[in-house]
């Protein structure tokens, strides 16, 4: 890099080459994970040291935490807040893993749990710490996902949700079989810090540095409490951390079958987080291995949630099934008609069906509830802007399963509670005042709840089954972003149930690719919708004049053209419904709800 371009980069941080430097550290990020994979673990090493190390790495770590991250304007117990740009350089030169700073304690902050009466401890970093933990997370991060196991989910963009549903759904659809459903009791409180550094086997700067965030302490209503187990919620490496810990638990389970009576490819185990299923047709084995797990936990200061642990069978019993990330799976007896069909070609007796759960439906319905009743005194435009962000996300989440009949019973329960909202505005008019008031109808539904805004644009109120079904289909294997197969990557993408329909229609057009930068898309990335010609200037919200941008490019061109900046269509269009952030801990804000400092 030439001088004029380093005098830039120290001063004036809206003209660092963002796109230089993403290049820079996703192609070391492949380095680590291919020595990874070859077993060269002093090249590993040696590329992990020159990552704590890259300039590239401490800028993009600075503008995650400073611009990106919704904790940006949560300060920890140094009271430093978003920084301006003015400020980011200087943090940018005292990111030093052999060199840093003394840690310091995490502010403690607790958030309530939702559907619960609970409340969640939250640790929040101070900004320094969280910058430094982003540059270690980019060093460690290709070397775990080299070894990962295949079926573990949790935390790893862009495996998700969706792709432990159809883990299990592929383990049971040709056999009824016995399920072992169990949750960790506290898993991010009670990590024993020795094991998990021993885990690490890392270098010294890395393991010091790691070992000082773990036994940092926390600031409580000003009161320090030392740490002595766990690793916090809030801080950028957590996650990473936690499934570290609990990296082998595959492993461990599948030794307990013999190969000589039991395949071990007919055992399978589906973990998300702290959340995790073992599946096998024979009951002595699912309760063997919740022995085994339990003993393996111990050693990492780890136990089952009693309460939240049962063995069920898929097909039989008094209650079949079981409910695992706001889903319902569960098998039920059909005649011959509707039977499907095993590898050999015979009638199996059986459906396997995935459905949203009843918990699940019952907290959505309370959530829209709540909504329509908070809005009671506002405009209607009011109340479709609010309810109809709740209604595509949820219905995003649950497009892949067999969710149709649960999406019409919906639209029924919401046609309900808009029409009582309606009849309380005009206690005195009659019902078909009302109807022809808040309802229009259109060519293939009569009953539609529209109104229009000043400037003529007409808003409706989304309904549930409008919402197209679409299969997921499940990543390949142990298959990673750090692989550097962006093609395969980015057609995913592109079909993410996590995603919003205008999102996908905006990358198939682009080809996945960012049209002001040229980088193509990844999973953890954030974007925004931008009109090309503005609003202000006579803008159309219409396709033609949208186009799709990271938020970083966004932000340059609002700079530019004078226009505001855009609406994050993951904070918008995909709200993570409730049973997904009840089922883990609160760690990273790609997403609403997820909480990262």
């Amino acid at each position: 890099m030439s001088r004029n371009i380093t005098n830039r980069r120290v001063y004036d941080w809206k003209a660092v080459p963002w796109r230089k430097l993403e290049k820079t550290v996703f192609k070391l990020q492949k380095r680590i994970y291919r020595a990874t994979q070859q077993g060269n673990k002093r090249l590993v090493r040696r590329l992990q040291g020159l990552m704590t190390r890259s300039w590239s790495a401490k800028m993009i770590a600075v503008r995650q935490v400073t611009q990106q991250n919704q904790g940006k304007k949560t300060a920890g117990v140094d009271g430093v807040t978003a920084l301006k740009p003015s400020e980011r350089q200087p943090l940018v030169r005292q990111l030093r893993v052999e060199k840093r700073k003394k840690v310091q304690p995490t502010r403690r902050v607790w958030i309530p749990k939702p559907g619960r009466n609970e409340k969640r401890p939250l640790g929040i970093p101070t900004m320094y710490d969280r910058a430094l933990q982003g540059v270690v997370k980019m060093a460690l991060e290709p070397e775990w996902e080299a070894v990962f196991e295949a079926n573990s989910y949790g935390f790893r963009r862009p495996r998700g949700c969706h792709d432990a549903i159809e883990a299990i759904f592929t383990s049971i659809k040709i056999k009824p079989k016995w399920v072992l459903d169990a949750d960790i009791a506290k898993c991010f409180d009670k990590i024993d810090h020795r094991v998990l550094l021993k885990k690490l086997n890392n270098t010294s700067p890395i393991r010091n540095v790691i070992r000082g965030w773990l036994k940092a302490g926390v600031m409580d209503r000003g009161l320090f409490q030392p740490i002595e187990a766990g690793t916090p919620q809030g801080g950028v490496i957590s996650p990473l951390l936690a499934n570290i810990a609990l990296h082998g638990l595959e492993a461990v389970v599948k030794g307990t079958v013999p190969k000589t009576i039991n395949d071990q490819t007919k055992l399978t185990v589906v973990r998300y987080a702290d959340d995790f299923v073992v599946i096998h047709e024979n009951r002595e084995v699912i309760e063997r291995a919740k022995e085994v797990i339990q003993e393996w936990l111990s050693k990492v200061g780890l136990e089952l949630k009693a309460e939240k642990t049962r063995i069920s069978h898929t097909l039989n019993g008094e209650e079949p099934g079981f409910d695992f990330l706001g889903f319902n799976v569960r098998q039920y007896k059909v005649g011959r008609y509707h039977s499907g069909k095993n590898t050999h070609g015979n009638l199996l007796g059986f459906k396997t069906l995935i459905k949203p759960s009843q918990k699940a439906i019952e907290r959505h319905k309370e959530k829209l509830r709540n909504v329509v009743k908070s809005h009671r005194a506002l405009p209607q435009t009011a109340l479709i802007a609010k309810l109809n962000p709740i209604i595509r996300g949820w219905c995003n989440y649950y497009r892949t399963a067999v969710s149709k009949e649960v999406f019409g019973e919906m639209d029924e329960f919401l046609w309900r509670l808009t029409w009582r909202w309606a009849k309380r505005r005009h206690p005195n008019k009659g019902p078909a005042w009302v109807a022809e008031k808040y309802w229009k109808s259109e060519k293939n539904r009569q009953w539609n709840f529209k109104s229009k805004l000043k400037d003529g644009t007409e808003v409706k109120l989304t309904r549930h089954d409008e919402t197209e079904i679409i299969r997921h289909i499940k990543m390949k294997g142990t298959a990673s972003p750090m692989d550097g197969n962006l093609v395969y990557w980015s057609k995913r993408l592109r079909k993410s149930p996590d995603v919003g329909t205008r999102v996908i229609k905006l990358l198939k057009r682009q080809g996945g690719k960012c049209e002001r930068c040229g980088l193509t898309f990844r999973d953890n990335d954030r974007w925004e919708v931008d009109h090309i010609l503005p609003t202000s200037l006579g803008g159309k919200d219409w396709y033609t004049n949208l186009q799709l941008l990271h938020d970083y490019c966004h932000h340059a061109k609002s700079e530019t053209d004078g226009s505001r900046g855009g609406r994050t269509l993951r904070d918008i269009e995909t709200e993570e419904p409730d049973e997904v952030k009840a089922s883990r801990p609160v760690l990273k804000t790609s997403r609403p709800g997820d909480g990262q400092a």
